[in-house]
């Protein structure tokens, strides 16, 4: 069966992301709980500040998939609802039909020193 993971509405206010850190590479096999990416959210649109309002969060997976496909690359800006990835139940799962349903996932915040690529000092 084959899942997809799409830019999730993270706030309200958000129209796109920027891709950090990818965690996990093409192939993997992930457990509930294995980290996926980090990326940055940048609400300044929404209201003007001395300092633009980047938020930036982590996305775990909650599913036990393998990850078959990475859709975006580190430094890429994407809207919401961009397919992110694709993961399949099986590692050898053709890819050429459509994904049942949504991969499950954990969306966390992270606190603390960043900088705008997700990275942490």
């Amino acid at each position: 069966m084959l899942l997809t993971l799409k830019l999730p509405l993270i706030n309200e206010h958000m129209s796109t992301a920027v891709i950090g850190v990818i965690h996990a590479t093409e192939g993997d096999a992930m457990q509930p709980g294995a980290k996926l990416l980090d990326l940055t959210v940048d609400l300044s649109a929404a209201s003007v500040q001395d300092c633009p309002p980047v938020s930036a969060y982590r996305i775990a997976l909650r599913d036990r998939a393998w990850l078959r496909r990475v859709c975006v690359a580190r430094g890429d800006e994407v809207g919401v609802g961009t397919t992110l990835a694709l993961f399949s139940t099986t590692p050898d799962e053709p890819l050429d039909a459509s994904p049942i349903h949504a991969a499950r996932v954990t969306i966390a915040g992270i606190v603390g020193e960043f900088d705008l690529w997700g990275a942490r000092p």
